[in-house]
């Protein structure tokens, strides 16, 4: 990971994100996933958040961003959940009211942590292998599905 300067800061800070719909709910299959893709990636434009990995499991979203000093990682955290959760919403009003019944897509929670130059490509390879891991444990799963 290379250094970023701006006019007062030479800096290197990297987050990776971990957060989940509210009561967990399997929603973001296709189209909805792309659609979010979207949506995150429009966020992280307007707002100058650099994403440097995105990916979406059915059941939670994983988000690798670089960061700035002046930016706290909950002020990142606060403008991709406003954002989305409105902007999914009107886009989705049925999801909306079959699953989301409270009117909030998200949880108060998420996970995030700085990376290290060190571990920077493991982290990355992580968040690229999600759909690719999901599908792997699903396979080796003895449950039998219902239908």
């Amino acid at each position: 990971m290379e250094l970023q300067r701006n006019s007062h800061h030479v800096y290197r800070l990297m987050y990776h994100y971990v957060w989940i719909p509210k009561y967990r709910h399997k929603v973001f299959s296709e189209p909805y996933r792309k659609t979010l893709k979207g949506i995150i990636e429009k966020i992280g434009y307007d707002y100058d958040i650099e994403i440097v990995e995105l990916e979406i499991p059915v059941d939670h979203i994983h988000l690798v961003v670089r960061g700035e000093p002046s930016r706290a990682p909950s002020e990142i955290m606060r403008v991709i959940k406003s954002i989305t959760a409105r902007e999914f919403f009107h886009r989705y009003p049925e999801i909306k009211r079959q699953y989301f019944w409270g009117g909030k897509l998200w949880t108060q929670s998420y996970f995030v942590e700085s990376i290290g130059n060190a571990n920077e490509e493991a982290i990355r390879e992580y968040v690229q292998n999600q759909l690719t891991e999901l599908d792997k444990r699903e396979s080796r799963s003895k449950q039998l599905g219902l239908f």
